[in-house]
């Protein structure tokens, strides 16, 4: 029994010294705070950073400035295609959600639901329209948006040796559905240097 006690303590302590070797620290970040840049690749704050900068922009432009004073009325945006030229897989859908959310936000501009959104809801008004009568909503109602903004993501890295600098530089455009007009062009860029560590010998 002693024989048997002892073996089970060494098992025990042998669990605990290989979990605590494996162990890996964890950090939670409070919503809207910064992310620590560990690589230097696109992250989080690279897409907040350049959203809110470029929207910024795009609605205190003269053109969309003045549209209510013409209209009578806030413009009503959508966001287009965000295509990615970089060298690296950047999730392009998280870049739009940020310019939607930047525009919501804003309050300058209305914003009407995406392609695949829209076509949910058209179901959802067929259904209703069978099933609902009275109280359906009517399939011709849908409000047209008057902007889409478009844009894409590049990429550049200049590298010697153990240095390298990072570009990221994301281009966007919000352009006249109607008319094609390209009413306002910007670019926002950001450098990351990185300087890699020595491999020890």
């Amino acid at each position: 029994m002693k024989k048997f006690a002892i073996i089970f303590a060494g098992c025990m302590a042998l669990s605990l010294i290989s979990c605590g070797s494996t162990s890996n620290a964890v950090s939670r970040y409070e919503e809207g705070a910064d992310v620590k840049d560990i690589t230097g690749y696109w992250n989080e704050n690279d897409i907040k950073l350049v959203c809110e900068k470029l929207i910024s922009g795009c609605i205190a432009s003269p053109r969309v400035a003045n549209f209510k004073a013409l209209n009578g009325r806030d413009p009503v945006a959508i966001v287009g295609k965000i295509s990615n030229k970089s060298s690296e897989h950047i999730d392009t859908a998280m870049v739009a959600k940020r310019f939607q959310t930047a525009i919501i936000n804003s309050g300058v501009m209305e914003f009407v639901a995406d392609s695949e959104q829209r076509l949910a809801l058209r179901e959802e008004k067929v259904d209703q329209a069978e099933n609902a009568y009275d109280t359906a909503k009517s399939i011709g109602n849908e409000l047209a948006a008057d902007y889409m903004l478009q844009g894409t993501v590049y990429s550049h890295v200049d590298e010697e040796g153990l240095e390298s600098v990072r570009t990221y530089q994301v281009d966007a455009q919000l352009i006249d559905i109607e008319s094609n007009k390209i009413l306002w062009q910007d670019e926002k860029t950001i450098s990351k240097y990185i300087k890699k560590s020595a491999k020890k010998l």
